[in-house]
């Protein structure tokens, strides 16, 4: 059994979560989770893109979690597997790195935003590519 990459699949699946009770919660959880004044307020003004957005990244997180426990032999075998695990750790590792570099110019969003995303994301990108290499060669 692969512990990381079980590891991985639970973090995505909080992750898929979270953006789930920005949904439900409204406005104050886009605060909170930094997805920027813009997006708080059309949620205060009812408008759907925030839960349209939302529901996205809630989607690939939870499709992520589901390959993470697909590759760890928690669920059945999904396909093209080690190509979305490497997709995913890249995404992943990329986002973590691009992020500091979004520190100096937020675009709506704060430093501190994009400093605790980037070292979220490479969190996620390190647990993945370390379960990932530790089942290559049984995919």
């Amino acid at each position: 059994m692969n512990v990381y990459l079980i590891i991985s699949g639970v973090l995505s699946a909080i992750a898929a979560i979270l953006h789930l009770g920005c949904i439900f919660f409204g406005a104050p959880w886009y605060r909170f989770f930094g997805a920027g004044e813009e997006m708080a307020l059309m949620a205060e003004q009812g408008s759907n893109y925030p839960t349209f957005i939302t529901l996205g990244i809630f989607s690939v997180l939870s499709i992520w979690s589901l390959y993470a426990f697909s590759a760890a032999g928690l669920i059945r075998k999904l396909p093209l597997t080690r190509l979305a695990l490497i997709v995913i750790t890249s995404i992943y590792l990329i986002r973590g790195l691009a992020g500091f570099t979004l520190m100096s110019m937020p675009m709506g969003r704060s430093p501190e935003f994009w400093l605790w995303s980037s070292i979220i994301c490479l969190t996620f990108g390190i647990f993945h590519g370390v379960g990932l290499k530790k089942q290559w060669a049984k995919f």
